[in-house]
């Protein structure tokens, strides 16, 4: 699906090809936190949403994050999985209930995203081994979700909760995987990683510039985003 020069993937060793599905839970966490970046695709349609993804796997970014929002979002994530990418994973977002968690995952999405836990989501998640991210805005969210088997616990709305938060939680729950969503941008992506996320998830700040079909901007700021995660993490 894409193809990428230079060696912004160079931060975590490249798996071999194999088919989108059969990538294994453990695996598709390993790349989601080795990568650290998650890029949060909302669009008016599903062309723009397309031109999105390719620009963000043009960028380094090594998931994508395909909101419900989107209209025809599982033929969005359908169409992508059917294109050879072995280097870029593909998440459902803003999923709300396991009926939209189970066509998410038929059309090929190897990750989960809601704003906020759903028990039964999880639930399902867990059945088919799919990662699960639920939302989380408060320490007694996050145990929740943890005790739900979310391996990783997305921190909504990220732009008002900020990276301290991440740092107190860290406090109590040092076995925490989180990952604020909201509000992350360039000016703040290492505060975050620095406060203790995992990874960040990134919408408007990475991909504002489809709007005007300015595609070459996201993969601009992608590639930004994927030297400052890494800058930030010392390495």
């Amino acid at each position: 699906m894409f193809k990428k020069n230079g060696g912004n993937l160079a931060a975590y060793n490249r798996p071999k090809k194999i088919n989108s599905m059969s990538i294994a839970k453990t695996e598709v966490l390993r790349r989601i936190v080795a990568s650290g970046l998650v890029a949060v695709i909302r669009a008016d349609n599903r062309e723009q949403a397309e031109g999105i993804a390719e620009s963000c796997g043009l960028g380094g970014v090594a998931a994508l994050e395909i909101t419900f929002t989107v209209p025809g979002a599982s033929g969005v994530i359908e169409h992508l999985a059917k294109k050879p990418s072995p280097h870029v994973l593909l998440g459902a977002g803003t999923v709300l209930d396991p009926e939209t968690a189970r066509i998410a995952i038929l059309a090929g999405a190897q990750f989960v995203v809601s704003p906020s836990l759903n028990p039964e989501t999880a639930r399902l998640c867990n059945r088919y081994q799919v990662p699960y991210l639920p939302g989380a805005a408060t320490i007694r969210d996050v145990v929740e979700a943890m005790e739900c088997g979310a391996d990783i616990v997305k921190v909504f709305p990220g732009e008002i909760l900020g990276p301290a938060f991440v740092k107190a939680v860290k406090g109590p729950l040092p076995q925490a995987q989180l990952m604020p969503t909201g509000g992350v941008s360039l000016e703040n992506v290492g505060d975050w990683i620095k406060a203790g996320s995992v990874a960040v998830g990134v919408g408007g700040n990475l991909t504002a510039g489809a709007k005007t079909g300015d595609f070459a901007s996201i993969t601009r700021i992608a590639e930004q985003f994927v030297e400052k995660i890494r800058q930030a993490r010392g390495k």
